[in-house]
């Protein structure tokens, strides 16, 4: 008899917070420097040294966590995780154990399959990163400090999840908070934004957890979907031929598409958990708890809301314009300089999209007033749709203003009705097959005639007045 398993998943994502500075000391943050060329005696862990705090991150971290509905505790304390890597030089990470900033938060989800819910977040805490190590094809490893001290959080996430879609929706809307934030860029491939995932399965309920394996080396949300994935095979096949799961940290190895087992699973008293002796007891003002959270930004959930109420946007298109807080921005922008919220939804996510990614919008030469006017003028009948495109393409290629265009192009929309009738009856003559056939109730052959006519006039004649013109005549015969 098969056995109905139920999945348990936790996780614990570390954001790395978009300061200026490293945790504890002045050095810069930047990704892609020169390698050891951003350390100093504090993060290099040279003996006799002092950390210092940096404010900026706590306050990063703060909003991070009045952003996920966590309580801020007043009095927070670092502690000194003892473990030996060749990357983390002072042989202990300073990182905060009993008594987080951060606690009791939710995060609303809604994964492709299954019902939409909240996941509860256990706790949010301040550390420092590691180093990182390089793998040489000679079977050399070496050792680049610069990230050693970058400033994270480390988001804990209760074990309600129950799919690899539930962990890749709730990875999704956490990164869209982070970056809505601004207190991290989300760049998974740079490290920036890292997961690992606790993976078990029990009977169907049973409360007692089963042994967890924890997988990391996740960089992608379909690299984490498919290292979830296959865990669970794993953990069923194991289980039900009859062996055992044991607790480990497994790697997943993206090019073979399975885990593979990294050391055995460290517990708490393992690291050697005491308060770091050089950092006093972090104490919070309320008054700056509240300061930041009456200057939180809104957030991708309410705002996909106020997109569909406020402007009339689908659900879909609402979503497609805060997937990227810089596109969000860019719509509105362009919303208040011409109010036509639908056409200019229309004009970024099928035009604009479709020649520059979301993440790259700011930087773009049609610019969100430009955007305005582009549509300000189809809809003043100054241009027609189709002129329109040609005009974004002239934009894209040098940056003018539509208007400029249109006037050095001589692409104003013809509305001349005479000028207009006098192709028309033009396009009547030179087709009398087509002309006959919509006569004797093929209907469709008037797109055939409409097409001519804007041929003809070279795309300018206005399409409204080609169809009555069109009506019209047509039925003289």
């Amino acid at each position: 008899m098969s056995i109905d398993w139920e999945v348990v998943i936790g996780l614990e994502v570390h954001c790395q917070l978009l300061t200026r500075e490293k945790l504890f000391c002045s050095c810069p943050t930047d990704f892609g420097a020169p390698i050891n060329s951003n350390t100093c005696p504090i993060c290099l862990g040279h003996p006799g040294v002092l950390p210092v705090l940096n404010a900026e991150a706590v306050e990063f971290a703060i909003r991070a966590g009045l952003a996920l509905e966590c309580q801020v505790r007043e009095r927070s304390v670092f502690s000194r995780k003892h473990y030996f890597y060749p990357d983390l030089p002072k042989g202990y990470q300073i990182t905060q154990y009993e008594l987080p900033i951060l606690e009791h938060g939710k995060l609303f989800i809604e994964p492709e399959s299954g019902a939409a819910r909240t996941i509860g977040i256990t706790r949010i805490h301040m550390e420092e990163d590691a180093g990182k190590s390089i793998h040489m094809d000679t079977g050399a490893t070496l050792v680049d400090l610069n990230r050693a001290g970058v400033p994270l959080i480390e988001i804990v996430s209760e074990p309600e999840m129950r799919s690899a879609d539930d962990a890749v929706a709730y990875l999704k809307a956490l990164h869209e908070v982070v970056r809505y934030l601004s207190v991290c860029d989300g760049n998974m491939e740079e490290g920036s934004f890292r997961c690992d995932a606790n993976v078990s399965i029990r009977p169907r309920g049973q409360a007692k957890f089963g042994t967890r394996t924890e997988i990391k080396n996740m960089n992608t949300f379909r690299g984490v979907q498919r290292a979830i994935e296959y865990e669970i095979s794993r953990h069923i096949e194991v289980i039900e031929g009859g062996g055992a799961i044991i607790q480990e940290t497994r790697l997943w190895d993206e090019g073979a598409g399975r885990t593979r087992s990294m050391r055995g699973k460290e517990d708490a008293h393992d690291y050697r958990y005491f308060p770091e002796p050089d950092l006093p007891v972090l104490v919070l003002d309320p008054a700056q708890v509240e300061r930041l959270r009456g200057t939180q930004p809104e957030l991708p959930a309410a705002m996909r809301k106020r997109l569909v109420s406020d402007y009339g946007l689908s659900p879909y298109d609402a979503g497609v314009l805060t997937a990227e807080p810089v596109l969000a921005r860019y719509f509105e922008a362009a919303v208040a300089a011409h109010r036509n919220p639908k056409a200019i939804c229309n004009w970024v996510t099928s035009e604009l999209l479709g020649r520059v990614s979301a993440t790259a919008v700011d930087a773009c030469s049609v610019t969100p007033h430009g955007l305005a006017r582009l549509v300000a003028l189809i809809d003043d009948a100054t241009i027609s749709g189709k002129i329109a495109k040609t005009v974004f393409e002239r934009m894209m290629e040098t940056g003018r203003a539509p208007d400029e265009i249109v006037e050095a192009e001589g692409l104003r929309q013809v509305t001349d009705t005479s000028a207009i009738e006098a192709i028309v009856r033009g396009v009547i003559e030179a087709n009398p097959v087509q002309v006959s056939g919509y006569r004797s109730g093929k209907v469709g052959l008037k797109g055939f005639l409409v097409g001519q006519v804007m041929k003809q006039s070279g795309g300018k004649a206005n399409p409204g007045l080609v169809n009555e013109l069109l009506d019209r005549l047509l039925g003289e015969g």
